[in-house]
């Protein structure tokens, strides 16, 4: 049997498709352009952040 790892996974990344505000999109988009981030970026990390804090 071979040993699992929590934080991996077969491909590091997947796709997730959601419905946001229009007011929270302009919002992730401003901070994106004012930190030089992709939106996926602050996305992430704010995600990342979140689940942090709920642990």
């Amino acid at each position: 049997m071979t040993k699992e790892i929590k934080d991996q996974c077969q491909d590091p990344s997947q796709s997730l498709t959601i419905e946001l505000p229009c007011q929270m999109v302009e919002r992730i988009e401003r901070y994106a352009k004012e930190k030089g981030m992709a939106v996926a970026g602050v996305l992430i990390e704010a995600m990342d952040s979140f689940l942090r804090k709920a642990e």
